[in-house]
């Protein structure tokens, strides 16, 4: 015990060195924590600050969305209502959308009642000119019955001349009674003479009228009856300024290069570079095929149809120019004696005869009974279009003229100056104005009664002459004018102001070649070098 008590105090000692080490360590440690607690707090401090801030931003952010939210019920009660309005409105739309196809469905009936009642105005004027012409006949045979019977009876008659009476008066009576004798017994030889011709020669004279008559039934000429008859002249009072498309279509299986309506306006020819020609009926707005002709070797570049629409000329890249019956699709002509293309064909204001211009640089005259060339003339340009009127034939070439040639002597009379190469003619229906199409994107009208070099130009911005075979075309009534542009658009002019009347975009692809406008002045139809055809008109 008193080891153990002399070591303790020892052992007190080293244990409260270590005790007070050990709170010197403590407390330099909760110093150390008590200074990083005041740290911490602050940092609390700070993001208890920043969580405030945040607070109240989203507190914002929670008023801006509650607004955007009535917002958005607000757009859509909007939303609701205008869809209603939008039902409402497609409800009065569907209605009247069906009142107009009801309309259509009525228009396109009276449509096909007119064109009913035209046929049927056109079988009794066909009647009618049949019963005219078959009493005519009957008419003319009973002439020809009764000359016959005064013929034979003539024939059969027996004249004497009493020559003692005559002789006696000479010797007895005057000088101014010897005269008188004179000139009757003069007078009754003559009878005599006469009456023993016939006689004579009675069956003979019988014979030679007969076949006189029965040569005006028949004719000389290499076409159908159909074809001599004589065709009523139709006139336009006023043509219609076409504002819409009634009808497109690929007419062809290549580009086509012209257009032409019939006389009788019901009737299209349009000829390209496949080489046939195909014949559209118009009727109530559409065209319908009806018959392809064919026997070309080459493309078309001109088609014509004759006073009478039985038949169809055409010129062709063959060198020759065909004619057809519309009701054959084998060429009745075939005419033959250029040496390059022949790019115009028309009709001569003489029966049985045709012009055509060629790009040999001649005008031939031919015969359709002969089926040969009549008459040729040489020119010194090429040769792109021509036109006949009367005893003229006015071509149009490429040296930037105008010839007119009279036809009975085969000279040119007149050379009119044009803007720039001759692309196309066109003669008014009364012969008095000439159109002309060049080259400089220009059309020129002339008026052929002045004979002057006096004439109205007519330009439009974007108008623009497409090849060196571009055709434009007067109107019937001759107050308009129309061309097709190398942009795909029709221009038309009107004649007397030569203000731009109406321009019909959009419904060709590529350049126009040929403009038609029907006698009837009520359609329209345009071609291009895409094989497309339009019908327009303003319906």
């Amino acid at each position: 015990m008193l080891s153990c008590s002399v070591r303790h105090p020892s052992t007190n000692s080293s244990t409260i060195s270590s005790l007070l080490h050990q709170n010197n360590q403590l407390q330099k440690t909760m110093g150390e924590l008590a200074y990083q607690v005041v740290e911490l707090q602050h940092q609390i401090k700070i993001k208890e600050s920043v969580l405030e801030e945040q607070h109240t931003r989203l507190g914002e952010q929670e008023r801006q969305f509650t607004g955007v939210f009535y917002a958005c019920q607000e757009l859509q009660e909007q939303v609701e209502q205008v869809q209603g309005e939008n039902k409402e409105l497609k409800r009065e739309y569907d209605a009247v959308l069906e009142r107009q196809r009801g309309a259509e469905t009525r228009l396109r009936e009276e449509k096909v009642r007119e064109g009913h009642l035209l046929e049927d105005m056109i079988l009794l004027k066909k009647q009618a000119a049949a019963r005219l012409n078959c009493r005519n006949e009957r008419r003319s045979r009973a002439r020809d019955a009764n000359l016959q019977k005064q013929l034979q009876g003539a024939a059969r008659s027996k004249v004497t001349v009493n020559i003692e009476s005559s002789s006696s008066a000479r010797t007895s009576g005057s000088t101014s009674l010897k005269k008188e004798n004179q000139d009757q017994d003069s007078t009754e030889r003559r009878h005599t003479r006469l009456f023993r011709s016939a006689s004579a020669t009675s069956p003979r004279i019988l014979t030679s009228i007969r076949e006189l008559f029965d040569r005006k039934r028949r004719g000389h000429s290499v076409c159908s009856l159909e074809e001599d008859l004589m065709c009523p002249v139709r006139i336009c009072l006023s043509a219609r300024v076409p504002a819409r498309a009634l009808q497109m279509l690929d007419a062809h299986e290549q580009g086509i290069n012209a257009v032409r309506f019939s006389s009788s306006s019901d009737m299209v020819a349009t000829g390209g570079t496949d080489r046939v020609i195909k014949l559209w009926e118009v009727r109530t707005g559409s065209l319908t095929h009806k018959a392809t002709l064919d026997g070309s070797t080459e493309g078309i570049t001109c088609i014509e149809f004759d006073p009478t629409g039985y038949k169809i000329l055409a010129a062709s890249y063959d060198k020759s120019a065909l004619l057809w019956q519309r009701d054959d699709s084998v060429p009745k002509l075939t005419l033959t004696g250029h040496s390059r293309k022949v790019t115009a064909a028309r009709f001569s204001s003489s029966p049985h005869q045709v012009v055509t211009g060629s790009a040999d640089r001649t005008v031939r005259l031919w015969d359709l009974h002969r089926a040969a060339c009549v008459q040729e003339v040489e020119v010194a340009s090429f040769c792109s279009d021509l036109v006949c009127c009367a005893n003229c034939i006015i071509s149009g070439h490429y040296d930037s003229k105008i010839r007119i040639w009279d036809s009975r002597a085969a000279s040119c009379v007149q050379e009119l100056p044009a803007q720039g190469k001759v692309t196309s003619l066109d003669l008014s229906t009364d012969h008095r104005k000439l159109l002309s199409c060049c080259r400089d994107d220009c059309l020129q009208l002339v008026d052929l009664r002045m004979w002057s070099n006096d004439r109205m130009c007519f330009r439009a911005e974007g108008f623009k002459c497409g090849s060196d075979s571009t055709k434009a075309v007067i109107s019937p009534d001759s107050c308009f004018l129309a061309a097709g542009s190398a942009d795909g658009s029709i221009y038309i002019w009107n004649a007397s102001t030569s203000s731009l009347e109406a321009r019909l975009p959009d419904k060709h692809s590529s350049s126009i070649s040929a403009v038609s406008w029907s006698l009837s002045g009520e359609y329209v139809v345009s071609v291009d070098k895409s094989r497309r055809a339009v019908l327009w008109s303003d319906i």
